[in-house]
């Protein structure tokens, strides 16, 4: 009979990370701000110094620097945490719609990154109140599965304006405010973001041990012979 394999260690990494993530979102979103007002003095026919320009510049690509390696880290805390959320659940569940692979391998693969983690996710919200449920183990009443869909539009939304701001072009003046309003908007959807799947990890967490206390049918076909 195999219990859970732990998963806490990796649910408190995953979300010290997004928390990581968001502080870096909340400065970027000043520096963006310091960011538009320059070039609204240029636009408006204000003189800014070589050395205040090249000092938004480097703080910029710091800033960028440091929230990309930020981001990447936290996207493997975070799919280690739902992959093993997923194995977790194959213990107890037989007939779970894709393999615990797929919790770490849908992300990377295009057009079903779209849609298949959501649908892990979901699935693993669902089958997990299922279970509990019908064998008697007391839920919160805040682990729902409706704040499920909007981050995963926000998570849709954030890298759609990742792509227009990377796409945009920066020829001139105009070129450049506009992008940095796309960016300053990609920060809040990032905030927001961040923020919800805090919520949707901790949720998940605190219900996880309970599975513990499951038997699957295996189990329980081994525990009747013995009896």
């Amino acid at each position: 009979m195999e219990n859970l394999r732990p998963n806490a260690q990796r649910a408190k990494n995953a979300i010290v990370l997004i928390w990581i993530v968001l502080a870096l979102e909340i400065v970027s979103l000043i520096s963006g701000y310091y960011k538009y007002d320059l070039l609204q003095t240029v636009a408006n026919g204000g003189v800014v110094t070589t050395e205040t320009a090249t000092a938004n510049d480097t703080r910029e690509q710091i800033i960028g620097i440091v929230y990309l390696i930020a981001s990447i880290i936290s996207a493997i805390t975070f799919i280690q945490w739902f992959r093993r959320a997923y194995f977790n659940l194959h213990l107890k569940v037989n007939h779970l719609s894709h393999s615990e692979g797929w919790a770490a391998g849908s992300w990377f693969v295009p057009i079903i990154s779209l849609y298949r983690p959501f649908q892990i996710m979901k699935e693993l919200y669902q089958e997990t109140k299922k279970l509990l449920t019908r064998n008697g183990l007391t839920l919160d009443k805040n682990f729902l599965t409706s704040p499920l869909s909007l981050w995963w539009t926000l998570w849709i939304g954030n890298n759609i304006i990742g792509q227009i701001f990377f796409r945009y072009p920066s020829e001139t003046v105009e070129d450049l405010i506009a992008g940095t309003v796309v960016a300053m908007i990609g920060c809040v959807t990032g905030i927001l973001l961040a923020l919800i799947t805090v919520k949707v990890i901790k949720e998940y967490a605190n219900v996880e041990p309970l599975l513990n206390e499951i038997k699957n049918d295996e189990e329980k076909t081994i525990i009747q012979n013995n009896v």
